[in-house]
């Protein structure tokens, strides 16, 4: 008899998970909106699929989206000064997530997966942990559901230490080439503009992280569609003027009237299994690897450790499934966990001068640029010039 898996959660991980559970176990989904509910909602965050994240994704077969808007770079600034662009060795692709689930949900179902719409609530759970062989909380960012353990060592902060603010707007003309582009602006915060696909065409999306309190944090009270586009046009006219330039002033428009956003995220890391009423019951994506979204690793992250916790459920597949399924969960887990959580944390903090240095090397030197613009897709490479400094030189070469 297939063992019976629930997943807790319908975003990147439980989604993941999903498809790659499906063919060995009896999979069912729970989740609190339905797919047309989602599609028609609130976008919910930002989105990158990096190089290492659309390929497992194919491996699960999960579905496929248009290549117009591939992602084939970074472009650094600091200040107002334009360092360079950096060449990603795979493509990377950003996709509207209310198009993204709700498409992929319809999918499951079409595909034999079982779902129940439903919020749970903490009373519930007993009654889950007794009804799966294992259930996996994939609950994102509003979560945990289960009392997962916090990583102290990995959770520094007691606040947020940015305010994200995100539009989708039509009326940006894209950066050439296509890619994502940071902007850093020391003791005051961050913009990330990102080429995306939604279900309409293609948007860019302005994502500002600010220090709170800062002169970016100047959003707090916006609910009105057409004040925030304002506010957004005034913050690129002072602060972001590359990006300014580039705005079709008489078609710069959120999207839809749901398509900007303004939160504050709390960074916290738990390790992700924990025995619940005697079962082991284990965590997937934000709902215990939560990092604050400036080095847009949220989706990467996920889709790791949903393939890792595969790994692990495929490994044990015929064995009881006990204590020992979360430890070797953690096992797989617990080193790019760290890499990309320490790497995250030292972001929001003032940029050590080695990296600065490294920065504006790859002003000079388009090896170093690339390297840098790989540290978005391979997280290792930027904790290794954080924290090891050994992949990036800073001395100028020609090539």
């Amino acid at each position: 008899m297939r063992k019976k898996i629930c997943i807790i959660g319908s975003g990147t991980a439980g989604l993941q998970l999903a498809y790659s559970l499906k063919e060995e176990f009896d999979v069912t989904v729970i989740h609190s909106n339905s797919s047309d509910k989602i599609r028609n909602g609130r976008i919910m965050s930002t989105q990158v699929h990096f190089g290492s994240t659309r390929t497992r994704e194919n491996r699960f077969k999960m579905p496929k989206w248009e290549d117009k808007t591939l992602l084939k770079s970074i472009h650094m600034t600091i200040g107002n000064q334009k360092l360079f662009v950096g060449n990603l060795k795979e493509p990377a692709l950003s996709v509207d997530q209310r198009f993204y689930f709700s498409h992929c949900l319809k999918d499951l179902e079409n595909q034999g997966v079982s779902f129940r719409l439903l919020r749970v609530n903490k009373d519930q759970l007993e009654s889950l942990a007794d009804e799966f062989d294992l259930t996996i909380d994939c609950s994102g960012k509003s979560g945990p559901l289960f009392p997962f353990p916090i990583e102290k060592q990995l959770s520094p902060f007691k606040v947020p230490q940015r305010k994200c603010i995100v539009g989708y707007f039509l009326g940006v003309k894209p950066n050439d080439p296509p890619g994502v582009s940071v902007t850093v602006l020391p003791e005051i915060g961050e913009m990330f503009e990102i080429p995306a696909m939604t279900e309409q065409g293609p948007v860019t999306i302005l994502f500002i992280m600010a220090v709170p309190g800062g002169e970016l944090d100047v959003f707090k009270e916006i609910k009105d569609v057409k004040e925030f586009t304002n506010q957004m046009k005034n913050i690129t006219q002072m602060y972001f003027q590359d990006i300014h330039e580039r705005i079709q002033q008489n078609i710069f428009a959120l999207s839809d009237d749901k398509a900007f956003l303004n939160v504050a995220i709390k960074p916290v890391i738990r390790k992700p299994y924990v025995i619940f009423k005697n079962k082991i019951v284990v965590g997937c994506g934000d709902s215990v690897f939560l990092n604050d979204p400036i080095t847009g690793q949220g989706c990467n992250l996920s889709s790791i450790c949903a393939e890792q916790l595969y790994e692990t459920l495929i490994q044990y597949k015929n064995s009881i499934w006990d204590i020992r399924i979360g430890e070797t969960y953690w096992d797989r887990t617990k080193t790019v966990v760290k890499e990309v959580t320490e790497w995250t944390n030292a972001m929001t903090q003032a940029l050590p001068q080695h990296v600065v240095q490294i920065l504006l090397a790859g002003a000079e030197n388009q090896k170093i640029a690339d390297e840098v613009a790989e540290w978005f897709a391979n997280p290792r490479k930027a904790y290794e010039a954080f924290f090891q400094n050994i992949n990036c030189s800073t001395e100028v070469k020609d090539e």
